[in-house]
């Protein structure tokens, strides 16, 4: 081969290594933010990135653009392998146009995303985009639709994972709300349906971009958001530490990882963390790290709903799903909010062929006119038909209360939960004490002497009788009744009993979710 042609070669792949050129990366990384090339070098395995569609250029089709000839189009493609595992992947650069998506733009995630869906990996995308490109009109808004219907087609077959890396805004971000996972940027990533000049236009709010749609924003308030970090290097290795637990598609399981961590200890601390007394609030998060592997847990979700807990941990190497009630938030009830939370995360385990281990401590619905004009008979409804749905193994601890509709809720043995266990300290019953014996003694207490006496007596009765797991338990409702620092080796062993469990459903297009 002559020189001149290799030297053609060389000359554009660097010059599609230039982004939007030299004075925009230096302006870029003088915001502290990493270019789109920087990025996938943090995330992926050394050397292993291996770019497609390098030398694409823009459609000139569109107003002004004829003489433009933009190397990429704004969007690096390609795969590589994280842990030695395949994943493709796609990072906007803000620095050629702002990221923004034209339709050669479109066509390389699109093409990216069917290689991904066809050959069974996770496709990551890094998000850092100033939307649709106005110059080519419907153009754009067609190519985020083609991408919009892959990551349809993709949900539940392959894990898809999406970093918010700088702006997302408009169309762009529905891509990002398709997919199963999304990281944000405390500070510099941002997300929203309309910015703040428009909001202010139609509605006179002044509203700042992180008071609108910052990472923290999305984190704790809409719960759009999964995971928020304090720095992009952080965000790109938490994605990591995720994939970690995942398998690459919907016909594989997760990676099984070694441990020093003995399958058969246990943890004389557990006996004594739940208070005797009942409304006494503890943390459900000091029983999760003392009993998986290494005290590991990767909590998802950290900061929305945090009456509810969700997250990936391993027991005995194996990755599992976890669900907990938090009593030290709003006393573990379930809400509007927690229920999607929850069911959301049990749908991407049964997708994901990743057991669900349920602590539960819950007593009952949060009451209210907001959460009952909010729709919590349908939002808690979702978190039910997510565990009848799933397949997966199930098991589930009760470690105090497990009270009414709540207890039928999170995946008792009449929903196909595979194994149902209870400390000693459990308490299930359709209520509690207090609000039973007003119901069941109405008018003996109305005609007693001494009511508030009479009431007691009938409160302790009442608990002596139902406040435990023994009458469960003689009905079968419940498997066992074993002691706190014996829930590790119980886990570890349940999983590995279930672990050629086959379960399905009846024959159908699917299913219609309460949505």
């Amino acid at each position: 081969m002559s020189n001149h042609k290799t030297d053609k070669l060389r000359e554009l792949r660097a010059e599609s290594q230039l982004g939007g050129g030299e004075s925009k990366l230096k302006a870029h990384r003088a915001k502290g933010r990493l270019t789109a090339r920087e990025r996938l070098d943090l995330l992926l395995d050394p050397g292993s990135f291996h770019e497609v569609d390098a030398f694409v250029t823009n459609s000139r089709a569109g107003i002004g653009m004829s003489g433009q000839h933009l190397l990429t189009d704004g969007v690096v493609t390609g795969w590589g392998t994280i842990d030695g595992r395949l994943v493709y992947v796609y990072s906007q650069d803000f620095t050629i146009m702002g990221g923004s998506l034209g339709s050669a733009h479109a066509a390389k995630i699109t093409k990216i995303q069917d290689m991904a869906l066809k050959n069974g990996a996770p496709l990551i995308g890094l998000n850092d985009s100033g939307g649709a490109r106005i110059q080519e009109g419907l153009m754009s808004l067609v190519g985020y639709s083609e991408i919009f219907l892959r990551n349809t087609m993709s949900s539940g077959v392959v894990p898809q994972i999406s970093a918010i890396m700088g702006p997302c805004a408009g169309g762009a971000v529905y891509s990002p709300a398709l997919t199963d996972f999304i990281f944000m940027v405390k500070n510099t990533s941002h997300m929203f349906v309309t910015g703040p000049d428009v909001v202010k236009a139609v509605t006179h709010e002044d509203v700042s971009f992180e008071t609108l749609g910052g990472a923290m924003v999305h984190n704790s308030t809409s719960g759009v958001a999964h995971f928020a970090t304090d720095s992009e290097g952080d965000c790109l290795y938490m994605i990591r530490m995720l994939l970690s637990y995942l398998p690459s598609n919907n016909m594989e399981e997760a990676p099984r990882v070694q441990t020093k961590d003995d399958p058969l200890r246990t943890d004389e601390k557990l006996d004594s963390i739940v208070p005797d007394n009942p409304n006494k609030p503890y943390d459900m998060k000091e029983i999760i790290t003392s009993v998986v592997d290494d005290g590991r847990f990767f909590e998802v979700h950290e900061h929305y709903a945090q009456n509810l807990i969700v997250g990936f941990a391993r027991l005995g190497g194996q990755s599992v799903g976890i669900l907990a009630n938090q009593p030290a938030v709003l006393a573990g009830v379930l809400d509007i909010n927690a229920s999607a939370k929850g069911a959301r995360f049990v749908r991407f385990c049964d997708c994901f062929n990743i057991p669900i281990v349920t602590f539960e401590d819950v007593p009952g619905f949060l009451p209210g006119v907001g959460q009952e004009h909010g729709g919590i008979i349908r939002h808690g409804a979702k978190l039910l038909y997510a565990y009848c749905e799933a397949t997966v193994p199930k098991i589930n601890i009760v470690t105090r209360k497990a009270y009414g509709g709540a207890f039928c809720v999170l995946s008792p043995r009449a929903t196909r939960g595979d194994l149902a266990l209870a400390w000693p300290s459990a308490e299930l019953a359709v209520m509690g004490a207090d609000g039973a014996v007003n119901i069941l003694y109405r008018r003996e207490l109305a005609n007693a002497e001494d009511p508030v006496a009479r009431k007691a007596e009938l409160v302790q009765e009442y608990t002596d009788e139902w406040a435990n797991p023994y009458v469960a338990a003689s009905r079968g409702f419940i498997d066992g009744v074993i002691e706190p620092h014996d829930t590790r080796p119980r886990l570890i062993n349940a999983l590995q009993m279930l672990k050629n469990k086959r379960d399905s459903n009846p024959p159908r297009k699917h299913g219609n979710i309460p949505l």
